[in-house]
């Protein structure tokens, strides 16, 4: 049975880019980045975005699994269409919302086509030249790792606050949204903070 796919959780069924590398997708994913951001015009937004959900098919996300990538992408982004469309026009709005769309859509098909542990080593053993600057390697890669785990999770408290919105009846209101789940956000990283301080990782080293 297949993960729940979020960005950052793992699809055990295959495709093409579960056989590739996971350097290879993380190298592929940082290049489709700049060229995204780099091209201009809400036709070559909409290119990008044709080529992220691509993408994302490739790397199992299908049905119930794909617009849940995409629904947690539109409590941000039909606000934030809205302001780029009022503030310089609807063009402006679609490439910006599509770009951020197609980011998405290529980082969920990373993060569903490759195993977590598979990634930190990746990024692990790319880091390893900076251990001679006294860089921690290890604790970047739990950097990432708390990144990755946490993604899915901010997905959950997103959709359990616009569910106690629409119960209430404020389903419209932008601000029993968000609020809750900011704070609620917060409150998971305290939680996560402090449990990483019990047992002794983070803490500044006494001089």
């Amino acid at each position: 049975m297949s993960a729940p796919a979020a960005l950052g959780a793992y699809i055990t069924r295959g495709g093409p880019l579960h056989a590739l590398r996971p350097g290879a997708k993380l190298l592929g994913l940082f290049a489709f980045a700049i060229a995204t951001l780099a091209m201009r015009g809400w036709i070559a937004a909409l290119v990008a975005l044709a080529i992220g959900v691509t993408l994302a098919l490739l790397a199992g996300l299908r049905g119930r699994d794909f617009w849940r990538v995409a629904r947690a992408f539109a409590l941000i982004g039909v606000p934030l269409f809205i302001f780029q469309t009022w503030n310089a026009g609807w063009e402006r709005g679609t490439e910006v919302i599509a770009d951020l769309l197609a980011l998405i859509f290529a980082a969920s098909a990373v993060t569903a086509s490759t195993r977590a542990s598979d990634m930190l080593e990746t990024i692990s053993w790319a880091l390893t030249p900076l251990q001679r600057f006294g860089v921690d390697t290890e604790r970047i890669a739990l950097t990432f790792s708390l990144a990755i785990r946490m993604i899915p999770a901010v997905q959950d408290l997103s959709r359990e606050a616009q569910l106690a919105a629409r119960a209430r009846g404020l389903e419209r209101s932008l601000r029993a949204r968000t609020v809750p789940l900011v704070l609620r956000t917060v409150s998971q990283a305290q939680l996560t903070g402090e449990a990483l301080a019990a047992r002794g990782i983070g803490d500044a080293e006494a001089p």
